[in-house]
């Protein structure tokens, strides 16, 4: 597989197989994503990775920590809280065409909340990554971090490997952090669910639309 074709086939994947993942093969793609370029070589990265017994576990603690009503400190915003167009107008397209895949209608709000729900069991994968960042590092280091996750992800679909990256643990940042043990001066950035996507489930089936070029890039040729 060349990496065009990585590119055209990556998806991201809400329904995995209970296969496990080959440890040996995961930590490799871990350590070579690490070529990924970084401003100044600085590498701000820190991931810990989660499978077998420790995905156990964590999915335990997790399902704990989910029965106690107070709500972790959310640390920064997925989305601008208000968010415009055309950008608004995307993520509400792509909610859509999910939940149609899935059968469930708008007005079913209780389904969507428990589809939704299923990003706190990493749609069932058998691995799961966490990435990090030091709170002193700024944007820039944050683009970093995207670099990095992109190419994890193409390595992992080299693989046959499916991925969805998932900023949604960004409200359990202390619960994970506590969990891995990670040092205070860490933030946590987004999850990983990493494993064989299931052929079957109709949620793999999505294919997200792009915006046309012209609409994001200007050619400069005179």
């Amino acid at each position: 597989m060349d990496v065009s074709e990585a590119v055209r086939r990556r998806r991201s994947c809400r329904a995995f197989l209970p296969s496990p993942v080959d440890p040996a093969s995961l930590r490799e793609v871990v350590e070579l994503a690490a070529r990924a370029p970084s401003g100044g070589n600085l590498q701000p990265w820190r991931v810990h990775v989660l499978t077998g017994a420790a995905m156990a576990r964590f999915r335990r603690a997790l399902a704990e920590r989910m029965q106690r009503a107070e709500p972790d400190t959310i640390e920064y915003n997925v989305y601008p809280p208000a968010l415009h167009d055309p950008y608004r107008t995307q993520r509400f397209e792509v909610g859509e065409a999910m939940y149609k895949l899935l059968g469930i209608p708008r007005e079913d709000k209780a389904a969507r909340l428990q589809q939704f729900a299923r990003n706190w069991d990493f749609f069932g994968a058998p691995a799961g990554l966490f990435c990090f960042i030091d709170r002193r590092m700024g944007p820039p280091q944050w683009s970093d971090l995207g670099m990095y996750l992109q190419t994890l992800m193409l390595l992992l679909e080299e693989r046959g490997l499916g991925s969805c990256a998932q900023e949604a643990w960004s409200a359990f940042p202390q619960t994970v952090s506590q969990f891995v043990q990670a040092p205070p001066e860490l933030m946590l950035f987004c999850g990983v669910a990493i494993g064989y996507p299931d052929p079957n489930a109709p949620v793999n089936q999505l294919v997200t639309a792009r915006a046309p070029l012209a609409t994001y890039a200007t050619f400069h040729d005179e």
